[in-house]
Protein backbone atom coordinates (compact mmCIF):
# COMPACT_ATOMS: atom_id res chain seq x y z
CA UNK A 1 0.00 0.00 0.00
CA UNK A 2 0.88 3.64 -0.41
CA UNK A 3 0.55 5.91 1.75
CA UNK A 4 0.86 9.95 1.56
CA UNK A 5 2.60 11.90 4.31
CA UNK A 6 1.51 15.20 3.87
CA UNK A 7 3.99 18.01 3.96
CA UNK A 8 7.30 19.08 1.62
CA UNK A 9 9.64 19.75 4.44
CA UNK A 10 12.09 17.44 3.76
CA UNK A 11 13.18 17.40 7.65
CA UNK A 12 10.36 16.62 8.75
CA UNK A 13 9.21 13.67 5.81
CA UNK A 14 12.31 12.16 6.94
CA UNK A 15 11.41 12.35 10.67
CA UNK A 16 7.62 10.85 10.28
CA UNK A 17 9.46 8.10 8.19
CA UNK A 18 11.99 7.07 10.77
CA UNK A 19 9.23 6.96 13.13
CA UNK A 20 7.13 4.87 10.98
CA UNK A 21 10.27 2.08 9.68
CA UNK A 22 8.57 -1.25 9.73
CA UNK A 23 5.12 -0.56 8.51
CA UNK A 24 4.30 -2.30 5.73
CA UNK A 25 4.01 0.57 2.98
CA UNK A 26 5.27 2.49 0.84
CA UNK A 27 5.63 6.21 1.70
CA UNK A 28 5.35 9.01 -0.36
CA UNK A 29 5.72 12.45 0.15
CA UNK A 30 3.80 15.37 -1.13
CA UNK A 31 6.72 15.77 -4.02
CA UNK A 32 6.34 12.07 -5.31
CA UNK A 33 3.09 12.54 -5.83
CA UNK A 34 0.67 14.48 -8.72
CA UNK A 35 -0.82 16.93 -6.17
CA UNK A 36 1.07 20.20 -6.53
CA UNK A 37 -1.76 22.52 -4.86
CA UNK A 38 -0.85 24.05 -1.46
CA UNK A 39 -3.33 23.58 1.25
CA UNK A 40 -3.89 26.56 3.24
CA UNK A 41 -3.63 25.82 7.28
CA UNK A 42 -7.08 28.04 7.44
CA UNK A 43 -8.53 26.04 10.82
CA UNK A 44 -8.25 27.25 14.39
CA UNK A 45 -7.08 24.00 16.02
CA UNK A 46 -4.09 21.44 15.26
CA UNK A 47 -6.97 19.08 14.78
CA UNK A 48 -8.71 20.82 12.00
CA UNK A 49 -5.41 21.79 10.38
CA UNK A 50 -4.55 18.16 9.86
CA UNK A 51 -7.87 16.95 9.25
CA UNK A 52 -7.97 19.75 6.41
CA UNK A 53 -4.70 18.70 5.20
CA UNK A 54 -5.08 14.98 5.26
CA UNK A 55 -8.73 14.60 3.99
CA UNK A 56 -7.91 17.41 0.89
CA UNK A 57 -4.20 15.25 -0.29
CA UNK A 58 -6.66 11.87 0.01
CA UNK A 59 -9.29 12.68 -2.21
CA UNK A 60 -6.77 14.47 -4.65
CA UNK A 61 -4.33 11.37 -5.22
CA UNK A 62 -6.87 8.72 -4.11
CA UNK A 63 -4.09 7.60 -1.42
CA UNK A 64 -4.43 7.17 1.91
CA UNK A 65 -2.56 9.98 3.81
CA UNK A 66 -1.33 10.75 6.92
CA UNK A 67 -0.89 14.67 7.95
CA UNK A 68 0.43 16.66 11.08
CA UNK A 69 -0.28 19.57 12.86
CA UNK A 70 2.22 20.66 15.38
CA UNK A 71 3.13 24.00 16.96
CA UNK A 72 4.87 25.09 20.40
CA UNK A 73 2.30 26.91 23.36
CA UNK A 74 3.96 29.38 25.23
CA UNK A 75 2.76 29.71 29.22
CA UNK A 76 4.25 33.42 29.18
CA UNK A 77 3.06 33.88 25.73
CA UNK A 78 -0.94 32.64 26.72
CA UNK A 79 -0.13 29.85 24.72
CA UNK A 80 1.63 31.31 21.21
CA UNK A 81 2.55 30.78 18.86
CA UNK A 82 0.57 27.87 18.58
CA UNK A 83 -0.86 26.51 15.77
CA UNK A 84 0.51 29.09 13.98
CA UNK A 85 3.70 28.45 15.21
CA UNK A 86 5.37 27.85 11.42
CA UNK A 87 3.57 31.59 10.15
CA UNK A 88 5.32 32.58 13.90
CA UNK A 89 6.38 36.49 12.93
CA UNK A 90 4.90 36.61 9.27
CA UNK A 91 6.33 34.91 6.26
CA UNK A 92 9.61 36.76 5.59
CA UNK A 93 10.92 34.65 8.31
CA UNK A 94 12.84 31.27 8.18
CA UNK A 95 13.30 28.61 11.33
CA UNK A 96 16.41 30.89 12.86
CA UNK A 97 14.20 34.51 12.32
CA UNK A 98 11.34 32.71 14.15
CA UNK A 99 13.80 31.29 17.05
CA UNK A 100 15.14 34.76 17.32
CA UNK A 101 11.67 36.24 17.87
CA UNK A 102 10.68 34.30 20.32
CA UNK A 103 13.56 34.66 22.23
CA UNK A 104 13.13 38.54 22.18
CA UNK A 105 9.41 38.12 22.95
CA UNK A 106 11.10 35.93 26.46
CA UNK A 107 13.64 38.39 26.98
CA UNK A 108 13.97 39.06 30.74
CA UNK A 109 11.44 36.10 31.87
CA UNK A 110 12.11 34.02 34.38
CA UNK A 111 13.32 30.12 34.14
CA UNK A 112 9.93 29.20 35.92
CA UNK A 113 8.12 31.12 33.55
CA UNK A 114 9.31 29.88 30.44
CA UNK A 115 7.43 26.62 30.74
CA UNK A 116 6.34 25.39 27.18
CA UNK A 117 4.84 22.02 25.26
CA UNK A 118 5.15 20.48 21.78
CA UNK A 119 1.70 19.63 20.43
CA UNK A 120 1.07 17.56 17.64
CA UNK A 121 -2.20 16.21 16.26
CA UNK A 122 -1.91 13.60 13.02
CA UNK A 123 -4.86 12.73 11.12
CA UNK A 124 -4.83 9.22 8.97
CA UNK A 125 -7.63 9.92 6.07
CA UNK A 126 -9.08 7.55 2.86
CA UNK A 127 -9.94 8.59 -0.11
CA UNK A 128 -13.67 8.06 0.76
CA UNK A 129 -13.26 10.55 4.05
CA UNK A 130 -13.04 8.11 6.85
CA UNK A 131 -10.62 10.41 9.36
CA UNK A 132 -8.95 8.93 12.37
CA UNK A 133 -6.73 11.45 15.03
CA UNK A 134 -3.69 11.05 17.21
CA UNK A 135 -2.38 13.29 19.67
CA UNK A 136 0.73 13.57 21.22
CA UNK A 137 2.80 16.42 23.64
CA UNK A 138 5.78 16.89 24.90
CA UNK A 139 6.26 19.51 28.18
CA UNK A 140 9.65 21.64 28.44
CA UNK A 141 10.92 24.69 28.57
CA UNK A 142 12.69 27.78 26.30
CA UNK A 143 16.20 27.83 26.89
CA UNK A 144 17.96 31.44 27.10
CA UNK A 145 19.92 31.02 23.61
CA UNK A 146 19.61 28.26 20.70
CA UNK A 147 21.45 24.73 21.31
CA UNK A 148 22.47 21.77 19.19
CA UNK A 149 22.58 21.24 15.21
CA UNK A 150 19.64 18.81 15.20
CA UNK A 151 16.44 18.80 14.28
CA UNK A 152 14.03 22.17 12.64
CA UNK A 153 12.25 24.54 14.01
CA UNK A 154 11.94 25.08 17.37
CA UNK A 155 14.40 22.49 18.47
CA UNK A 156 17.58 24.39 19.16
CA UNK A 157 15.42 26.20 22.27
CA UNK A 158 13.00 23.77 23.58
CA UNK A 159 14.87 22.45 26.45
CA UNK A 160 13.88 19.08 28.27
CA UNK A 161 14.54 19.63 31.85
CA UNK A 162 15.09 15.61 32.26
CA UNK A 163 17.97 14.85 29.84
CA UNK A 164 19.74 18.72 30.13
CA UNK A 165 19.02 18.66 26.30
CA UNK A 166 17.60 20.89 23.92
CA UNK A 167 16.02 18.76 21.21
CA UNK A 168 18.37 20.14 18.28
CA UNK A 169 21.32 18.55 20.96
CA UNK A 170 19.26 15.08 20.98
CA UNK A 171 20.28 12.24 18.10
CA UNK A 172 17.32 11.51 16.31
CA UNK A 173 16.89 8.05 17.54
CA UNK A 174 16.13 9.78 20.86
CA UNK A 175 14.15 12.46 20.31
CA UNK A 176 11.61 10.29 18.16
CA UNK A 177 10.78 8.23 21.76
CA UNK A 178 10.01 11.38 23.45
CA UNK A 179 8.83 14.35 21.34
CA UNK A 180 5.17 15.42 20.78
CA UNK A 181 5.55 13.71 17.04
CA UNK A 182 6.77 10.75 18.02
CA UNK A 183 4.16 9.94 20.87
CA UNK A 184 1.33 10.76 18.02
CA UNK A 185 3.01 8.94 15.39
CA UNK A 186 3.66 5.80 17.79
CA UNK A 187 -0.39 5.99 18.32
CA UNK A 188 -0.96 6.39 14.73
CA UNK A 189 1.43 3.12 14.08
CA UNK A 190 -0.98 1.07 15.58
CA UNK A 191 -4.04 2.44 12.72
CA UNK A 192 -1.31 2.18 10.08
CA UNK A 193 -0.74 -1.44 11.04
CA UNK A 194 -4.44 -2.46 10.71
CA UNK A 195 -5.14 -0.66 7.28
CA UNK A 196 -2.06 -1.99 5.57
CA UNK A 197 -3.08 -5.79 7.00
CA UNK A 198 -6.98 -4.93 5.83
CA UNK A 199 -6.47 -2.87 3.13
CA UNK A 200 -8.44 0.54 4.39
CA UNK A 201 -10.03 1.68 7.81
CA UNK A 202 -12.19 -1.21 9.19
CA UNK A 203 -15.32 0.01 10.89
CA UNK A 204 -13.92 3.35 11.44
CA UNK A 205 -15.86 5.92 13.20
CA UNK A 206 -14.90 8.69 11.58
CA UNK A 207 -13.40 12.05 14.00
CA UNK A 208 -12.15 9.29 17.17
CA UNK A 209 -9.27 10.51 18.58
CA UNK A 210 -6.25 8.61 20.28
CA UNK A 211 -5.06 11.19 22.92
Amino acid sequence: MEIVIATRNRAKFAEIAEILRGVNAHLLSLEETEFQSVVEETGESYRENAALKALTVAAATGRMTLAEDSGLEVDALGGEPGVRSARFGGPGLDDEGRVALLLKQLEGVPEENRRARFVCVVALASPSGEVQFCKGVCEGVIAREPRGSCGFGYDPVFFVAALGKTFAELPGTVKNTLSHRGRALQKARAILERVCREGGFPQTVEGQESS
